[in-house]
């Protein structure tokens, strides 16, 4: 990486970390979209707007992009899912809020809240930046609020994805230590694994490679005394490992870097945007590689890989007679057990002396796409934004909400309906919810086949109290193929090359992982549908995981038949039996993604960066969405997105967030809210991709 001699005269304070980054001098505008967007002047010199006109701009350019949010009648008019539509309109029937009321119900959003310039990290506040008011009590500027504010939210989602982690490397541990009765189906991902960590496997029995496994995941989750990070070392491809040292970001575990996170942004502590920017890479590394690959280790090793299967989806996929029960959330362990449970005979036996026809299962979030092609008759139905829909059908007797991306507002929906809601995790209660939990200690760990036949037995009694419920279906249902991954592709074409080839010979442009929440500020699921339509008529394949993949699921996009909607030479790759959308799971799943991304790399003998990859989160909505774009521009991937992070109170968090990263990681962060403008962006970068790879 080249510097100028202006970057090595700071070079000389610090041969590590951002020191190099300087102040750029900028200028806040404006494109056709209303969004900001920021010039850099040639030099530090003339020309430099004040702050009050800067203050003024940015609070203009937020209050333009606030007009863009829709309201709950443009998503009834606009949403591309039928199903959607309907249940949108037989809540406002029944008189119910739904997540779009409640978003129409807070308008306008508050302009500091937006930019990012309202700071109440400590007592003395909360403070907002204004052209009268240019710093906070303590002295902190724009800059130093936008930055911790970011930060704060970064170490948020790799907490949760953290915690996510955990449970699923403890499982892996208790279960090879024999203090969990489940099996450990996933021996090839260990046996994988454990080479490229160096555990020893000559003459030792699974369980212990897998708890050796374990306890190295565990490890660098938690680790406090600084030593090698082994799932960087062992996963992260070496030209970035180079590049992360460079910059000093090399974290010390997950742990420590949430922990320091914290500290740094905690009142009269880190004053230097520039510190704590630095800091948000850490956390972002931390992120992917504990809470995503080692997520994904851990659970692949303990469930096995699983396989591609035919699944159906949508809200018409539930029936009525059944004891139907439905998991939310994004743990896979007593899910797992749960759905085991509801096919034992004496339970089935039990649910239709009862009057049921069986017993049935449908998810949704990332505890259902988990399931789905791991455990056969797991149905997906919604991702989070839509789940009160779900309930609203009448339909669910049970549902199980493990952890994260459970709103409150379901226990309303479900009242209203009778549907038990029952909750798995200390770590997420709901009020009024039943509460089969893992205690905090996990001392019970050991009753997780207990716990999972009492949920199925509550289920039951829940069926027999809620018989003469009426109940609503919208007649929408899909086939999706699902269960897309490394060993599929290897098992379906015998290696990574026939991928590579057709990347190489145009027949792929280039290849998309399409990902993230959902989020009220743009139509709902219509800008993934539109971002998908025009990426895979201009021949880009897309991989997807997460809640963004259930309206590919359901609109079609997933089924071999998609291919329709496809461009003529992908359209011939994908004969005769691929979907133009291949799903590779729930969002730990990223690690597929990057998998794949990494294996067509190594055949092509590139590095990942120089391909024509991306990464899109078109609705992004919550704290994990900044690190999982975060994870992908880490490793040279542009990101892009139809919803902007609230960093506009600030030029200099602006610049080095969406374009200053270029210099550092080779990647961009992009933002239209028009989402056929934002796939265009895709492609136009693909296509210069493949110039400078001599491939056009």
């Amino acid at each position: 990486m080249s510097h100028t001699h202006e970057h090595n005269h700071e070079h000389s304070q610090s041969s590590k970390g951002l020191s190099h980054i300087h102040s750029h001098r900028n200028l806040i505008g404006f494109d056709e979209h209303g969004i900001p967007t920021v010039t850099l002047k040639a030099s530090d010199h003339g020309g430099e707007s004040s702050l009050e006109d800067f203050t003024k701009d940015y609070m203009n350019a937020v209050q333009e992009y606030r007009k863009t949010f829709p309201s709950k009648q443009n998503v009834i008019e606009n949403t591309p899912d039928p199903a959607v539509r309907d249940m949108l309109l037989r809540m406002e029937q029944l008189g119910i809020d739904t997540t779009f009321d409640r978003f129409d119900a807070q308008k306008p959003q508050c302009n500091y809240g937006l930019s990012g310039t309202c700071c109440k990290n400590c007592n003395m506040g909360p403070c907002r930046i204004t052209s009268k008011a240019p710093k906070g009590v303590c002295g902190a500027d724009a800059d130093l609020i936008v930055a911790r504010n970011l930060l704060r939210s970064a170490a948020a989602g790799a907490a949760q994805h953290g915690m996510h982690a955990r449970e699923v490397m403890l499982a892996l541990k208790k279960a090879a230590e024999g203090e969990l009765d489940v099996p450990i189906l996933g021996e090839q991902k260990i046996r994988a694994t454990a080479e490229a960590f160096g555990i020893k496997q000559k003459n030792r029995q699974l369980k212990n490679v897998a708890k050796d496994l374990a306890d190295a995941l565990l490890e660098d989750l938690s680790r406090t005394v600084p030593a090698e990070y082994k799932t960087i070392s062992a996963c992260a491809l070496p030209e970035r490992q180079k590049v992360w040292e460079k910059l000093d970001i090399l974290p010390i575990s997950v742990y420590h870097e949430v922990f320091e996170a914290y500290h740094k942004t905690s009142c009269g502590t880190d004053g230097d945007w520039k510190s704590v920017m630095q800091q948000f890479l850490r956390v972002g590394l931390a992120f992917t590689f504990s809470g995503v690959v080692g997520a994904s280790i851990a659970t692949d090793s303990l469930f096995g890989v699983g396989d591609r299967v035919t699944s159906k989806v949508n809200i018409g996929a539930l029936e009525k007679g059944y004891v139907n029960i439905a998991v939310h959330g994004h743990l896979p362990l007593l899910v797992s057990e749960i759905v085991k449970a509801g096919k034992r005979e004496d339970l089935i036996e039990l649910a239709k002396s009862k009057g049921a026809k069986g017993i049935r299962f449908y998810g949704i979030c990332c505890s259902g796409l988990s399931a789905m092609y791991r455990d056969s008759g797991v149905i997906p139905l919604s991702n989070a934004v839509s789940a009160e829909l779900v309930i609203g059908t009448g339909a669910l007797d049970l549902w199980v909400a493990d952890v994260q991306d459970v709103f409150p507002a379901i226990m309303d929906v479900a009242n209203c309906f009778k549907t038990t809601v029952v909750t798995t995790s200390e770590s997420a209660r709901l009020p009024g919810a039943e509460r089969f939990e893992y205690d905090h200690h996990h001392s019970n760990l050991n009753e997780t086949k207990k716990l999972a036949e009492k949920i199925v037995r509550r289920a039951i009694e829940s069926f027999e109290n809620r018989k003469g419920m009426q109940v609503y279906i919208p007649p929408y249902e899909v086939e999706a193929e699902v269960g897309f991954s490394v060993e599929y592709i290897h098992k379906r074409f015998g290696s990574m090359k026939p991928l590579a080839d057709a990347i190489k010979e145009g027949k792929i442009l280039g290849i998309v992982n399409m990902v993230g929440c959902n989020n009220p500020k743009v139509l709902y699921e219509k800008c993934i549908v539109d971002v998908a339509d025009e990426l895979i008529k201009n021949n880009v394949l897309i991989i997807t995981n997460g809640c963004a993949s259930f309206p590919l699921m359901k609109l079609g996009y997933c089924a071999v038949s998609g291919k329709e909607k496809a461009g003529d030479l992908l359209r011939e790759f994908l004969e005769p039996d691929l979907p133009p959308v291949w799903h590779v799971g729930e969002c730990i799943d990223n690690t597929r993604s990057s998998g794949i991304f990494a294996g067509i790399a190594n055949e092509l003998g590139k590095d990942m960066y120089e391909l024509p990859y991306a990464f899109c989160s078109p609705e992004w909505g919550n704290e994990k969405g900044i690190d999982a774009a975060l994870g992908f521009r880490l490793n040279g991937l542009n990101s892009y997105h139809c919803v902007e992070a609230p960093i506009h109170g600030s030029k200099n968090v602006i610049e080095f967030l969406k374009y200053g990263t270029k210099e550092l990681l080779g990647s961009t962060m992009n933002v239209d809210t028009n989402p056929v403008n934002l796939a265009k962006k895709i492609v136009a970068d693909m296509k210069e991709k493949r110039k400078q790879l001599g491939w056009d």
